[in-house]
């Protein structure tokens, strides 16, 4: 009986929370967390990036950004392209 008012109750905050969601989508309101760099400042990094003189470290201090940071929206790792074997 308990188990039947305990899912009954988690269905009605399953819908609430959901309602609310799409109000504040509604709104124009988006969750989760803002980023760290506007794209003028990502675009910024990436010209600094490509002058061998700076060191990730200078960069991140102009930027006030961390290296995880930085590695993740300024350098961005191309994958080598797969070569087929010959035999």
């Amino acid at each position: 009986m308990f188990g039947a008012l305990a899912e009954f109750e988690r269905n009605l905050i399953r819908e609430r929370t959901q309602a609310g969601l799409q109000a504040a989508r509604a709104r124009g309101r988006k969750g989760g967390r803002q980023q760290k760099l506007t794209s003028q400042q990502i675009e910024i990094g990436r010209s600094l990036s490509t002058d061998p003189t700076r060191s990730v470290t200078s960069i991140c201090e102009h930027l006030g950004i961390s290296r995880p940071t930085f590695y993740r929206y300024i350098h961005t790792v191309e994958k080598p392209e797969l070569i087929p074997k010959t035999t």
